[in-house]
């Protein structure tokens, strides 16, 4: 095996959407558990959320108790872990052939940070990374990997090589991932992703990390708001 870097002062949180409570077992979990191990092997900081064992509003504000909510543990409970992460890794079933309920939520209250900035005038994610990891018995990993993925680069995480793995039965029903016999935990290929994507979102959070962030230059909002558009002409034909 190759030589790794260390990751030690890395942190990752991995966030759960499953639609089962606490202590119900999650399928998702099981193969979210191979990608934490892996990193906390790395001896990076861990830390794990089942988003529906917590009081979270719906809506994309940063704290909903200000728009009529009785309660909302995202801004004390859960975007401290969000903000304080290099790494965050967003896992799901599937149901119906999409993310479930509580993906879409958790997507929309990441949404609702995202006109934050960082310390370098970034928008806020600027400088984290995402993975997406799926699991279930029906076809869907690609389409809710790829809307997780996109959601995430999107509002300003940086995307690595082969960010997602996931695990599917024979199509309709039958066994779930951590079931007697469903082969899940033994398959090669899902444990061969699982690793890959585990690694590569270390390697670009360690690239990340090293360089101070991502880059700044023609993406800082006060500098657009205050004019400095960076080149841009909105009449380029009189260039």
């Amino acid at each position: 095996m190759a030589e790794l870097p260390d990751f030690s002062d890395l942190r990752a949180l991995f966030v759960n959407c499953t639609l089962k409570r606490s202590p119900e077992v999650s399928n998702t979990q099981g193969l979210m558990d191979a990608s934490i191990a892996l990193m906390r092997e790395q001896g990076v900081q861990v830390d794990t959320l089942r988003f529906v064992d917590l009081e979270v509003a719906t809506g994309v504000y940063p704290d909903m108790r200000r728009h009529g909510w009785r309660a909302d543990a995202w801004p004390d409970e859960v975007w401290p872990l969000v903000d304080a992460a290099d790494v965050l890794v967003v896992g799901g079933p599937i149901w119906l052939g999409d993310n479930s309920s509580i993906t879409k939520k958790l997507i929309e209250r990441l949404y609702a940070m995202s006109g934050e900035v960082n310390d370098r005038g970034q928008y806020v994610y600027y400088g984290k990374v995402g993975g997406a990891i799926i699991t279930g018995n029906e076809d869907g990993v690609k389409h809710c990997a790829q809307n997780i993925l996109y959601s995430l680069q999107h509002i300003g995480y940086s995307i690595p090589p082969g960010a997602d793995a996931g695990w599917i039965g024979e199509a309709g029903p039958g066994p779930s991932y951590l079931d007697p016999g469903s082969g899940g935990p033994e398959n090669d290929f899902t444990n061969r992703n699982t690793t890959f994507m585990t690694f590569n979102l270390l390697h670009l959070a360690r690239l990340l990390k090293d360089a101070g962030g991502f880059p700044v230059g023609g993406n800082v909002p006060a500098e657009w708001d205050a004019g400095d558009h960076s080149g841009f002409d909105a009449n380029p034909e009189y260039r």
